[in-house]
């Protein structure tokens, strides 16, 4: 079964910048929308950021300008660039499927704590 493991959150001041990395294991990756999600205390999970087979991507209006989704086919990888952080950003990010496939079982996610 693919497993997803993501890494790269922290604490950073409001302004600041981080990069997520997911790990995807599996040899169908690049025939796979992914999408990174959070969820802050308290709250739904959402999706954030999807980025399709072809590389075309899709942003919630929250985080347009913002974040920017890529991925490596060759490394199975999906990244999330975080600029211009907000403390409403903070939240527990995870990655997973973002297409008509059942999800895959939720990882530990990284955590991002945003300060004021």
């Amino acid at each position: 079964q693919v497993q997803l493991v993501e890494s790269g959150g922290g604490l950073v001041q409001a302004g600041g910048s981080l990069r997520l990395s997911c790990a995807a294991s599996g040899s169908t990756f690049s025939s796979i929308t992914y999408g990174w999600y959070r969820q802050a205390p308290g709250k739904e999970r959402e999706l954030v950021a999807r980025i399709f087979t072809d590389g075309s991507t899709r942003d919630a209006d929250s985080v347009k300008g913002r974040f920017a989704i890529s991925r490596d086919n060759a490394k199975n990888t999906v990244s999330l660039q975080m600029n211009s952080l907000k403390p409403e950003d903070t939240a527990v990010y995870y990655c997973n499927y973002a297409d008509w496939r059942a999800k895959l079982p939720w990882g530990q996610g990284t955590q991002v704590t945003v300060s004021p």
